[in-house]
């Protein structure tokens, strides 16, 4: 398997597992666990997850450097509080506009690596970008009559910055951009960790998981939308770019429908159908580009 195809894969892996973060964290919230205290477990029990897993089972070295500790920190403190601002615009606007709006994240990603890495947008990734933003509007199911907040807007456009600028670090910052995947998937994880902490008064106001299903939900919020997502955006990001990833990540809201579908017994309308070909003809402009250049 060639690396661009390899990293369409892992971007696509990224994508989907990331669009399970309804399925693992709303029951959670349904029983009154608070946002700080959700993602606090979310990320504690990734980073002992996958600490026995590259430990114990892979054998893996969790040594850095000096000079990888700075970047890592920062990386690790954007992508945790892009989690924390987006689940804080809930409390301003709808979550589902607010996922809608955090989806200019990849135009974020293209104008940072255009004006600051000199890389060329070309016309097929500005019409895929195009296609997956009408896409992901059109998935959106609010009420017709919802006003919307200036402060949310501004929350979610601030998680989308942060997501975008971890996308960025991550193939650009030089201590990290050759870093082996797992050890800087590890590393954001339990620097990202440190957001919640300080936030539940180190864990003071931290609430407890009332049952055995409560803890099941958490270790599934933990692997498939931290662990098995970050370390796989982290190799697609290496392998094809922050500018497709950031477009893969278009599949995302994709499986939050599945799952709406498949488990709260959703309707597949005209509108979201239409939706789903647009985002799905995007991401496939990317693909075929990407293997148009193995081919050369």
């Amino acid at each position: 398997m060639n690396s661009n195809t390899k990293g369409i894969l892992n971007g696509i892996i990224a994508s989907t597992s990331y669009g399970m973060n309804p399925l693992f964290g709303l029951p959670l919230y349904a029983i009154g666990i608070g946002v700080n205290s959700v993602l606090f477990y979310r990320y504690f029990l990734a980073v002992i997850i996958y600490f026995i897993w590259l430990k114990f089972f892979k054998k893996a070295s969790l040594k850095i450097s000096r000079q990888e500790i700075f970047p890592l920190f920062f990386l690790g403190i954007f992508f945790s509080l892009s989690s924390l601002t987006l689940f804080e615009a809930f409390h301003y606007i709808e979550a589902g506009i607010a996922c809608t709006i955090l989806f200019i994240y990849p135009v974020m990603v293209a104008i940072i690596m255009s004006i600051f890495f000199k890389e060329k947008v070309t016309k097929t990734v500005i019409f895929a970008i195009l296609l997956t933003s009408i896409g992901i509007i059109l998935l959106y199911k609010g009420k017709p009559d919802t006003a919307l907040s200036i402060k949310g807007i501004l929350i979610v456009l601030t998680s989308a910055l942060l997501y975008a600028l971890y996308i960025v670090g991550v193939k650009n910052i030089k201590p990290v951009k050759a870093m082996n995947s797992a050890r800087l998937s590890f590393y954001v994880m339990l620097f990202g960790l440190i957001v919640y902490i300080v936030n539940l008064k180190f864990c003071t106001t931290l609430q407890m998981l009332p049952n055995l299903k409560a803890w099941l939900f958490a270790i599934g919020l933990a692997l498939f939308p931290t662990i098995i997502s970050l370390e796989t955006i982290t190799i697609a990001i290496q392998l094809i770019g922050s500018t497709n990833t950031a477009i893969l990540g278009a599949l995302e809201p994709l499986t939050a429908i599945f799952f709406g579908i498949v488990f709260f017994h959703e309707q597949l309308t005209l509108r979201i159908s239409i939706g789903i070909i647009l985002i799905l003809f995007g991401v496939f402009l990317i693909i075929s580009r990407k293997m148009k250049v193995d081919k050369i």
